[in-house]
């Protein structure tokens, strides 16, 4: 007889469990596959990522910051092509800038927990066997980079600031004469919840409770400085939620604003 405190290992998959267990791995594995299939299609289309009929200013999250564009794009750089890029590789303006927020997303504390189970099964799900005999944790490449997310998270806020500039962009209209006029259009809303959404998953980031005085001891002598780490906390209670719900609505946002420049779909103007 095997003693009580006996490990007892399980094959892959095994498990006493006899709730639908694999359904929370199977969804996480199909939205984030389909979001990455996505998101890398649009990336090397290089077109179709600004909508800028009838004096609008949209651009795609993807895209943005946009470094080398086509001359009437908002181009931070210069030429369509960088001279210094290898001829031989394909181009696309979202090349520069992807690994940013991919690697927010790809070290996030939250995001580890859900692909690991999802990709990696490393469990598949609480109670239930893996495929692996040992573990040797985040003190071992290739996990060891997961450390880094704490750096990823400056580069993801200053994002935020450039996607809430997209924003502010989209609510100006360009009339006949060349000069802008205020506005709104259906995808003035859409880019402007895009950059709330991120906003919201970005700052509630456990690293962001740290920055906004999580560091300290004692908020006893600086009220605001308590005010300022409970509204992080409050973004942080819901993380996950804002980790789903922004990653969709990027992915909504280039299809909408890729359907507009296509001609395939009409910017209703509000006002």
């Amino acid at each position: 007889m095997a003693d009580v405190g006996t490990l007892i290992r399980r094959g892959f998959g095994e498990t006493s469990r006899r709730d639908k267990w694999w359904v929370q791995p199977l969804v996480v594995f199909t939205i984030l596959s389909s979001f990455i299939a996505y998101t890398t299609w649009a990336g090397f289309q290089a077109k179709n990522y600004f909508y800028h009929e009838d004096g609008a200013h949209y651009l795609s999250p993807l895209y943005s910051p946009l470094l080398y564009g086509q001359e009437h794009e908002p181009r931070w750089v210069g030429a369509e092509v960088p001279s210094w890029w290898p001829g031989f590789l394909p181009f696309s303006p979202a090349f520069l800038i992807l690994i940013g927020p991919a690697g927010v997303r790809l070290t996030c504390y939250y995001y580890r927990g859900a692909y690991y189970k999802a990709f990696w099964a490393d469990p598949p799900a609480c109670s239930v066997g893996e495929p692996r005999k040992g573990y040797l944790g985040e003190n071992s490449l290739p996990l060891l980079l997961q450390n880094i997310h704490r750096y990823f998270f400056y580069i993801g806020a200053l994002y935020i600031l450039i996607l809430g500039y997209d924003a502010y962009k989209a609510f100006f209209f360009a009339g006949e004469d060349g000069s802008n006029h205020f506005g709104m259009g259906i995808g003035s809303l859409v880019l402007t919840l895009n950059a709330v959404l991120l906003g919201g998953y970005t700052f509630g980031c456990h690293c962001s409770r740290h920055v906004f005085f999580g560091h300290l001891n004692c908020f006893g002598k600086s009220l605001i400085k308590k005010k300022c780490y409970d509204c992080v906390s409050l973004l942080n209670t819901h993380h996950m939620k804002w980790a789903w719900v922004s990653l969709v609505w990027v992915g909504f946002t280039d299809v909408y604003i890729r359907l507009c420049a296509a001609g395939i779909w009409n910017d209703w103007r509000i006002f």
